[in-house]
């Protein structure tokens, strides 16, 4: 089955997680696609097929005999799809032979345009896949569930020699807790890579370290006819709190290595106010830097205003996986070369953002991240072609057999 079968078949079923759940996983949908999955895996030969209770699919490809020593390889990506937007009654467009200029997004009427995508003009010739404008697509991340599939059942069918193979599909990714209950142990894996990137070729083994910080304010109100000299406006204390932050480290105005500070939420009233931040930054330093530099400001407004009124709590939640792949960067050579075999030009990018193989790095697991090859994720723009994804599935099919 080609890859973009599967893909389209995988779209169809809806997925997306929900960040304000407390069941694990965040919604039972996902586990529709789990089943299908695990159904699947057992029709192609896979051993060990499972779903665990916390809706992550496990199965394995035992190694072929000679290479049973191998170090054993995985390879992950994750089912659900990102909450940010529609992810129901997907209903793709496929444009053959694409041309490089406007698409009309058939749903909404939205005109998909190069000079708004740039990405665009790499595809023209090809397949494109993207969304009728009224939903996301969902190759984040069923384009890299897709490729897996079809290099495992193209390796099968070869009969091409490989070690042993560990397969692993999550859920809840798009939120944050999609390996919270993965087990590593169980998984046996020596090393991994997550399927979960974006444009051809695009190898990562950078993430951002991140952080949350939730800021709350307490006023002080009372009749604003005699107000002068008392009254403490939480809403505009938040507003004051915001401005002195560095108004260029946002996300639209930063790229590459440049953290920021992200706005979340924000909302209040004279006696009540709280903001919502996430904050990245590549170097953990200057991450520390940054969540301090909000206590800072809550120390100065508490210091003018002469009592304590702003609170800020700051959790960090993830690292910088390099640390944790530099001692092992053979998986990003490897992942070069098969990238460059399957006819794509490697290029390693810095994330800005994590990925569930983020994590599993500091739990042990050694796992770089490589390209689907889709654009535009997490809205309706989202887009990728037929060829992009044959080709990273070829990819994976080849560090699935040492690259032969």
């Amino acid at each position: 089955m080609r890859t973009s079968e599967r893909f389209l078949r995988y779209v169809s079923v809806y997925t997306t997680s929900d960040p304000s759940s407390s069941s694990v996983p965040s919604t039972a949908r996902q586990l529709d696609l789990a089943r299908l999955l695990a159904d699947e895996m057992k029709e192609l030969g896979f051993s060990d097929v499972s779903v665990s209770e916390f809706g992550v699919v496990y199965g394995f490809l035992p190694a072929t005999p000679g290479l049973e020593k191998q170090p054993a390889l995985g390879f992950i990506a994750h089912m659900d799809t990102a909450p940010d937007a529609s992810g129901k009654d997907i209903h793709p467009q496929i444009i053959s032979d694409y041309d490089g200029g406007d698409v009309l997004l058939a749903g909404s009427g939205d005109i998909l345009c190069p000079s708004a995508f740039p990405s665009l003009k790499k595809l023209k010739g090809m397949t494109l896949i993207t969304t009728d404008g009224t939903t996301l697509l969902g190759a984040d991340d069923k384009a890299g569930v897709a490729e897996i599939m079809t290099a495992c059942e193209q390796i099968l069918a070869e009969n091409l020699p490989h070690g042993k193979i560990c397969v692993a599909f999550t859920p809840d990714e798009e939120i944050g807790s999609g390996v919270d209950h993965f087990d590593v142990k169980h998984f046996g894996a020596a090393y991994a890579y997550t399927v979960d990137g974006g444009e051809e070729g695009e190898i990562s083994y950078e993430t951002f370290n991140a952080a949350s910080s939730d800021v709350t304010i307490k006023g002080f109100s009372v009749h604003p006819g005699s107000a002068k000299g008392t009254m403490i406006n939480a809403a505009l204390v938040a507003m004051e709190f915001n401005s002195m932050l560095p108004s260029g480290e946002i996300p639209s105005l930063t790229e590459q290595y440049e953290g920021f500070f992200h706005l979340t939420g924000m909302g209040g009233s004279v006696e009540h106010a709280e903001l919502h931040y996430i904050v990245r930054d590549h170097d953990l330093a200057h991450l520390r830097i940054r969540t301090g530099m909000l206590d800072h400001i809550a120390k100065v407004l508490n210091e003018k205003y002469g009592r304590e009124i702003v609170f800020v709590n700051s959790q960090e939640h993830y690292y910088n996986m390099r640390e944790k792949i530099e001692p092992h960067m053979e998986l990003v050579e490897n992942a070069k070369r098969a990238a460059s075999v399957a006819g794509m030009t490697p290029f390693t990018y810095a994330v800005r953002g994590g990925t569930d193989g983020c994590r599993l790095s500091f739990m042990g697991l050694p796992t770089p991240n490589l390209c689907t090859g889709g654009f535009a994720y997490h809205g309706r723009f989202e887009h990728i072609a037929m060829e992009s994804m044959d080709r990273c599935a070829h990819m994976v099919k080849l560090l699935m057999t040492s690259i032969r």
